[in-house]
């Protein structure tokens, strides 16, 4: 039998009076119907007032009130980190000003790059951002992060403007500033979607989360609408709609609800609602898609600027809808429910609890051959076939896959023990290999695309690039819904995510054209944006929940990392070909002069995208060692999961 997670029984309706037996589990945000025989209880708030005496059907319709009111601000909650992180993933769109940068600063293409590094570097002291919640409250860290990106994005501006002249040094730590703000601004969601949905906060992070890539293509709008001709714009955007947004934010994050402990029906309720908010997201990025490129007709371009921001205010309306329509005609349970067994299902924290607890119970051997042990303070599932592996020589491979494998989800893990496990640095990998080489080629696109003779296509490339990522962030979500059809382990769809990077960069090998420009670019982005927003879940799966902030950021310092490493190599490639071609009078690299070195042709990416597509598949087979791994800890958690329920 499952265990109850209530904190004692309750005492059924005959034995205590309709005033002591409602107010309490109202209050609880539980039902005050009676229970049938079969378990099974009437979730309608108004059943229950009908049935008691006017005073205190009135007193429950007032308590009734007060939830509903809770609801709706967690809800306004959730719109408003929709909008923080549409408008502050700034980051994104560097390409498409990076090449009049490093113009007006007469920079080689390697300290460009290390630029780029400096906004990345800023995920390196993303723990402050955590520290500063610990002493200050979630408002001034959020206006702290706009004020950052302010004085970061708006002295580049000035810079690139030539109202000032600031040395590169200068412009380095502006850039690690507006870096950090981003960081911060993450940082502040996370709380935001943590505390107000605790029952679908995987949910509520991935779909916050896919927001932040559409970034790019928002900005490509609004600057279409203020003039198309000028890349300068961005760098004033990016100081400016960070602190806009979190003025227009504040309201409601100052108006948190103390929410109370969902009912079932309130979380499949709540579902509901996030799957109508998933499909309104879907929309927003097709129309993204479709209309983000440049135009030359100024009204058409505002246009569809004031339409992007249309459908990011449509989801207020969403939640009321769904509540006006259960609280009026009582049909939400025939018209949207969804019941048990049904595909939407989580891996949420009080599952992994649960989880633990069943296992605790288990006999030293689980009748699989397998037995447990406990070492440095965490539950290790070892196979005798393992144990007997270990002494065959030559049997690399086995002891690899089976050595100190997890043997549950959600156990929580201290840093010191975080770096000690393989299995973290398997993930670190298939992370640092994968999604960060996507990020570094967002990065770089510029140059790639003024390198292939496409220059004038760079905003629709990153706007392409921005969808498509979006996209793939939407789609980490994807796991959530289809669990009971179709069922694989998270490390699973983090492999099948990780596909579409090598064979990317070995098509921008082989073609060098533009539409294999931009087909390369959808992949690169919808691969990088799953892997941004499930790599949260993911951690908090394997290392536990409670200390996903800490251990989330020592694996995201892969990034800068990564930044620096591949940007470099990528920068003395192109810099080499960019001098070959200079001193051989031109040739295929046909050199064109500036106040900077650029280089044209195929050949000034060509090695940089065969060395990411070979490390590509190193991050490929990682992510499989992982999934190995972890596989059955997974099938374990879904066993256990699914015969609970049953029971």
């Amino acid at each position: 039998m499952r265990p109850r997670r209530d904190a004692g029984k309750r005492k059924s309706p005959s034995q205590t009076s309709p005033t002591t037996a409602a107010a309490p589990a109202i209050a609880e945000g539980e039902s005050s119907a009676p229970r049938s025989p079969a378990g099974h209880h009437d979730t309608t708030i108004a059943t229950a007032t009908a049935a008691l005496s006017p005073p205190v059907g009135y007193q429950l319709t007032l308590l009734a009130e007060l939830f509903m009111a809770g609801q709706s601000r967690k809800w306004m909650i959730l719109v408003a980190t929709i909008w923080i992180q549409a408008f502050t993933g700034t980051n994104f769109d560097f390409s498409a000003y990076s090449s009049q940068l490093k113009s007006v600063l007469g920079i080689s293409q390697v300290q460009l790059n290390y630029l780029a590094v400096a906004s990345d570097l800023g995920k390196v002291f993303g723990w402050s951002s955590g520290l500063a919640l610990m002493y200050f409250p979630l408002w001034t860290v959020l206006f702290s992060a706009a004020f950052m990106g302010l004085f970061g994005y708006g002295l580049q501006w000035l810079v690139i403007r030539n109202v000032i002249s600031l040395p590169y040094i200068l412009v380095f730590i502006l850039c690690l500033l507006a870096g950090c703000s981003i960081c911060w601004f993450n940082t502040v969601c996370f709380v935001l979607c943590i505390q107000n949905f605790p029952s679908n906060r995987s949910l509520a992070l991935s779909l916050t989360v896919s927001f932040n890539g559409v970034s790019a293509a928002l900005y490509t709008l609004a600057a279409n609408a203020i003039d198309s001709s000028s890349n300068e714009v961005y760098l004033l955007l990016n100081a400016l709609f960070p602190i806009i947004t979190s003025i227009v934010a504040l309201v409601p994050i100052l108006r948190q609800p103390n929410l109370d402990p969902l009912p079932p029906d309130g979380v499949r309720r709540d579902s509901v609602v996030f799957l109508i908010l998933n499909s309104l997201a879907v929309l927003n990025g097709i129309y993204l898609l479709l209309f983000g490129s440049n135009t030359d007709d100024i009204t058409a371009a505002h246009l569809r600027f004031a339409g992007a921001i249309f459908l990011l205010v449509l989801p207020l309306c969403i939640p009321g809808i769904v509540y006006a329509r259960q609280w009026f005609h009582h049909a939400i349970n025939t018209s949207f429910q969804i019941p048990e067994g049904s595909t939407f299902m989580l891996v949420d924290v009080d599952d992994l609890e649960l989880h633990k607890e069943l296992l605790a119970r288990d006999t030293t051997n689980n009748g699989d051959g397998d037995f447990m042990t406990w070492n440095d303070s965490t539950l290790v599932l070892k196979s005798i076939d393992d144990e007997e592996g270990r002494d065959r020589k030559g049997n690399c491979c086995e002891g690899v896959v089976g050595r100190d494998k997890l043997a549950m989800l959600g156990e929580e893990h201290t840093a010191w023990l975080l770096v000690r496990r393989m299995d973290f640095w398997l993930y670190f990998l298939a992370y640092f290999c994968g999604g960060t080489i996507g990020l570094v080629y967002s990065n770089n696109l510029g140059q790639i695309a003024q390198s292939l003779g496409q220059g004038s296509c760079t905003t629709s490339l990153v706007t392409v690039y921005s969808s498509f990522s979006f996209f793939g962030r939407l789609l980490s979500a994807a796991p959530d819904f289809i669990r009971t059809k179709i069922y694989f382990a998270r490390t699973a769809w983090l492999t099948i995510a990780l596909l579409p990077t090598p064979v990317a960069f070995f098509l921008l090998a082989a073609s060098g054209d533009k539409t294999g420009l931009y087909i390369a670019t959808g992949l690169l982005g919808l691969s990088s944006g799953f892997i941004f927003a499930a790599a949260v879940s993911i951690t908090s799966e394997l290392f536990g929940p409670n200390s996903v902030s800490v251990n989330h950021n020592i694996l995201i310092t892969n990034i800068p990392i990564g930044s620096l490493i591949y940007g470099f190599l990528a920068a003395i490639v192109y810099d080499a070909n960019a001098m070959s071609s200079s001193s051989s009078g031109g040739g295929s690299g046909n050199m064109v002069s500036s106040d900077s070195i650029v280089c044209m042709g195929k050949d000034c990416y060509f090695l940089t995208f065969v060395w990411w597509g070979c490390l590509a598949i190193i991050g490929l087979a990682s992510s499989m060692l992982l999934f190995l791994r972890t596989k059955h800890a997974y099938d374990q958690f879904e066993k256990k999961r699914a015969a609970a329920q049953v029971d």
